[in-house]
């Protein structure tokens, strides 16, 4: 039987939606407000969702006492109150869209999850706007 268990995060973060081969004419077309050369912010709301079996000795799919802390260090540390854009190095050559971003973490808390458990990205931009990664 399995089971997915959640653990919410937040973080906040500037960026700039932006093609750098594009004119600031396109730019603008395409992104609107979000190319603003002075970036903009958001509050953004995580959703960690680790699924797989229960554990017969612990009753836990996964110890959400370690789930938090690797989404604080991985994540909040790394994200929270910077320009994604100028800031995080995934971001210097990778458009900062809600989709890059979910991938990004993804890619950075995988590695440190159990392979036997099944990872899911929410990420939340403005309470109506929200992207979902579960890999590949």
């Amino acid at each position: 039987m399995k089971v997915t268990v959640n653990r919410k995060a937040h973080f906040n973060a500037a960026h700039r939606l932006y093609n750098a081969e594009w004119t600031d004419a396109r730019n603008a077309t395409v992104f609107g407000k979000c190319a603003n050369p002075n970036y903009h912010g958001h509050n953004y709301e995580l959703i960690v969702s680790v699924k797989g079996e229960i554990h017969p000795e612990t009753g836990f799919v996964m110890d959400m006492k370690i789930l938090k802390n690797l989404i604080e260090t991985e994540i909040e540390d790394k994200f929270d109150h910077k320009n994604l854009n100028e800031e995080v190095e995934e971001f210097k050559t990778l458009n900062p869209t809600a989709e890059n971003i979910a991938v990004v973490i993804w890619n950075k808390l995988r590695p440190k999850i159990e392979s036997t458990l099944e990872l899911s990205i929410t990420l939340y931009e403005t309470p109506r706007n929200f992207v979902t990664y579960c890999g590949e």
